[in-house]
């Protein structure tokens, strides 16, 4: 819980911001690891200098920072420069059929450096479509906690060389129920370990020299004007070459603010499952229940396919859940706050399918409304969504 999520974003964040996220997932069945984040997330355009934006994300135990020159490679590319580093981010917990394996499970903590390049290829249209390139060098080393066995290797320190590439159309804020939002994505990750080798058990597990990971995403978000209330739904789906414990893709639990691309399971603890490949689909609607919009109910479900890691997983590739719960909206918008009841049909707790979570939301803004995002005040950013909606 006091390490960091992925926040990096896929293109320098033009608004100012200064928000307090928190997130705390807890199953009412089994034991699972802790699951959470807690993080303050600065984003400061016009840092120093007009063209230069700084983003910094901080946790108890762990920074990730980012400094971006706005047009620093030509009118329509920016460039920067990230650094990152902690304690605990790079652990990993081992969950197979239901159970978590605390004997199996280790510490990890790191550094990385990265260099990134965002392309706008539209300037001049609303939704804009962006080029990612991003290389990064991270640096690991890993430890046994007090309930892993005695008997159990963690993994030598390693350094991993990373390249991620995609284009993103639309885009979606780091914040809780965005009013407006749709993204159309897709994305290639390739990870290149110096000094991969075995660990586990008398060498039983492999670390991959090279992973390869491809992925794509489409969501939308869409709030009624006038009753506030709001739609969205996410589908992500990805496919991975040589993927192994430390690089498949995680799936489950309910943190939306733990990943760029939460692969959300309500009811399931937090990365339950882990895949070689999947798809996922993420739906969600949030209704007001008082004239003032402070108190809302908030429905949610998720379904997705998984092609589960080889060691890990249960029987049946498909795995489903529903949620719902209430937010809390003070009337300045500046305090969030949701408590959501998740639960997890083919969840695998001894021997038995079905089990529940509670989920607990916060942010909190520092900062004034932002008045340079999507709103219903300002009708020329509503006029293509109108038409999408034949309104």
């Amino acid at each position: 819980m006091l390490a960091l999520p992925l926040v990096a974003g896929a293109q320098i964040d033009p608004v100012k911001r200064d928000l307090i996220q928190i997130g705390y997932n807890q199953p009412l069945e089994g034991r699972a690891p802790v699951a959470g984040y807690a993080f303050y997330y600065h984003n400061q355009p016009d840092f120093l200098r007009t063209n230069l934006t700084l983003r910094l994300a901080l946790a108890p135990v762990y920074v990730d920072s980012e400094l971006g020159f706005v047009h620093g490679l030509g009118p329509q590319t920016d460039f920067a420069i990230g650094a990152a580093g902690g304690g605990f981010a790079d652990g990993h917990n081992e969950i197979d059929a239901g159970q978590y394996n605390q004997r199996e499970s280790f510490d990890g903590h790191g550094g990385e450096i990265s260099a990134s390049i965002y392309h706008l290829f539209n300037p001049d249209d609303q939704i804009p479509l962006n080029l990612v390139l991003r290389g990064a060098a991270h640096y690991s080393f890993f430890s046994a906690n007090d309930d892993t066995a005695a008997n159990f290797k963690t993994p030598g320190d390693m350094t991993t060389f990373s390249v991620r590439t995609g284009l993103r159309y639309g885009g979606i804020e780091p914040t809780l129920f965005p009013e407006l939002a749709m993204e159309l994505s897709v994305w290639y990750e390739g990870l290149f370990r110096a000094n991969p080798g075995r660990y586990g058990f008398n060498g039983d597990r492999q670390i991959e020299s090279a992973t390869h990971l491809f992925w794509s995403a489409a969501a939308l978000s869409y709030t009624l004007p006038e009753s506030k209330q709001n739609f969205s739904a996410r589908l992500v789906a990805g496919v991975s070459v040589n993927a192994d414990r430390l690089s498949a893709y995680r799936l489950g639990g309910f943190l939306p603010l733990a990943a760029e691309y939460p692969l959300s399971l309500p009811g399931y603890f937090f990365q339950e499952f882990s895949a070689r490949q999947f798809a996922i689909l993420n739906a969600s609607y949030l209704l007001p229940i008082a004239p003032n919009q402070r108190w809302n109910l908030n429905f949610n479900a998720a379904t997705a396919v998984i092609d589960y890691l080889p060691g890990t997983g249960q029987s049946g590739n498909s795995v489903s859940g529903v949620g719902a719960g209430i937010l809390y909206r003070a009337p300045s918008d500046k305090f969030r706050f949701m408590v959501n009841y998740g639960y997890g049909f083919n969840a695998l707790r001894d021997g038995e399918r079905g089990a529940n979570a509670i989920s607990v939301l916060l942010q909190i803004d520092l900062d004034k409304p932002h008045g340079s995002g999507f709103s219903a005040t300002q009708p020329n950013h509503w006029r293509g969504w109108n038409w999408l909606f034949g309104r």
